[in-house]
């Protein structure tokens, strides 16, 4: 399994990346609702497991945009950083027609997601 290693930070830097921010391209931003990311990693993964919620942002409040089932292609573009301490990928899913783009949690994603920080 792949793995992203967070090296420990001063507790100050730790506040300010929790804070709500607007995606601004850096891996410690969240995804505010509604937030696409540009495709920064040529790397695709079949989902496995019983699926997951692609969301709008990197938040379980978002919108769910979609379902990465069991077996989906998906074309990763790039992580971030959730307010819940969790890494999140933004992808496509190419199994679907039209194609289905949202953000989901890494720990849902059975490679680990993307190492491509947005």
């Amino acid at each position: 399994m792949r793995r992203r290693i967070m090296w420990a930070l001063p507790a100050v830097a730790v506040v300010a990346a929790c804070l709500p921010v607007t995606f601004a391209g850096s891996a410690s931003a969240n995804a505010l609702c509604g937030t696409s990311a540009t495709d920064k990693d040529s790397t695709a993964w079949d989902a496995t497991g019983g699926g997951a919620n692609m969301r709008s942002g990197s938040s379980t409040s978002c919108a769910i945009n979609g379902i990465a089932a069991s077996g989906n292609h998906l074309d990763y573009h790039c992580y971030t950083w959730g307010a819940d301490g969790y890494s999140w990928t933004y992808l496509r899913n190419d199994s679907k027609s039209p194609d289905v783009y949202g953000w989901v949690r890494d720990t849902l994603l059975s490679d680990g997601g993307s190492l491509v920080p947005c």
